[in-house]
């Protein structure tokens, strides 16, 4: 099927959005890690996007039309995303830049497995193959029983699972909730979750280095989730999520020059193995389409 070269500029321009507010998340982390906790960080990102959310109901009130609805839902799907965001920033202090964002990408086989149970989708040849690959790719990139096998890693592949299931449970949203309230209550659910592990007077901590990457993770945790958002509504996920695969690359030449990480070679050839499952179930999913 041909895309128009319009519609294709518009996924491209938005997936680079998405991806560098994806990386700049990655980094602020790193930076802020130093000075805060793990839950303070997420504490500074969730009140850093519900002002930026808030500021945006003050201009359109209308969005105030059906934010309660359904609370229940929103805060199950905020509690695991909460953990999966707990776990991930803590892999980035832990683990290579590239390491994290290749492991992600394990989430789209937790989906396809998981979809089957929970959302009554059926496993196709393609889903039960995309699903193998990524175990694939996680061995070679963990090499597991190898000098190189770091147990950090195994945060990643939870942090993958919790997203898979915080992912489904924003498809159900999708059906009775507008794009606003899911990304509204994303940040004022998980700021009251963040603070119970924070220090409350840790604020006090800010100095005149943590105010950039700060600022940066509190924009960025929205401009990631809305570029995302726009950029599935520009064109179908066979055009967008193969761009997506572009921060791995990018976020291993981030760590290589600021953070002296080596370019792994076995994390980009498990990284590629996982990729390719994920193309061969996108192109399928397309052509049944």
């Amino acid at each position: 099927m041909l895309v128009a070269r319009s519609q294709l500029g518009s996924v491209v321009f938005w997936m680079i959005g998405a991806i560098l507010s994806f990386s700049a998340t990655a980094v602020s982390v790193r930076q802020l890690a130093a000075t805060f906790n793990i839950f303070e960080i997420l504490a500074i990102r969730s009140f850093g996007g519900l002002v930026l959310m808030l500021t945006i109901l003050a201009a359109r009130p209308q969005y105030m039309h059906g934010l309660t609805y359904p609370i229940g839902l929103h805060v199950i799907r905020n509690s695991v995303h909460f953990v999966g965001q707990y776990t991930w920033a803590l892999s980035i202090t832990l683990l290579p830049l590239a390491t994290v964002f290749a492991l992600e990408f394990t989430m789209p086989g937790w989906i396809a497995l998981l979809a089957w149970p929970m959302l009554g989708e059926r496993m196709t040849l393609s889903r039960a193959g995309s699903i193998v690959l990524g175990f694939v790719g996680v061995l070679i990139i963990l090499r597991p029983g190898l000098e190189a096998f770091r147990p950090a890693a195994l945060l990643v592949l939870f942090t993958a699972f919790a997203f898979a299931l915080a992912l489904i449970a924003t498809k159900k949203l999708t059906a009775v909730a507008t794009t606003y309230s899911i990304v509204f209550w994303t940040m004022a659910l998980q700021l009251p979750m963040a603070l119970a592990g924070s220090d409350l007077l840790f604020f006090l901590r800010f100095e005149s280095m943590t105010l950039v990457p700060a600022i940066t993770i509190g924009l960025a945790g929205v401009a990631s989730q809305f570029c995302l958002a726009r950029a599935f509504q520009a064109g179908d996920a066979s055009f967008a999520i193969p761009l997506d695969f572009l921060r791995i690359p990018l976020i291993a030449l981030v760590g290589w020059m600021f953070y002296a990480e080596p370019l792994d070679i076995w994390v980009f050839a498990g990284a590629a193995v996982t990729i390719a499952g994920v193309i061969w179930n996108l192109r399928a999913e397309s052509r049944r389409s």
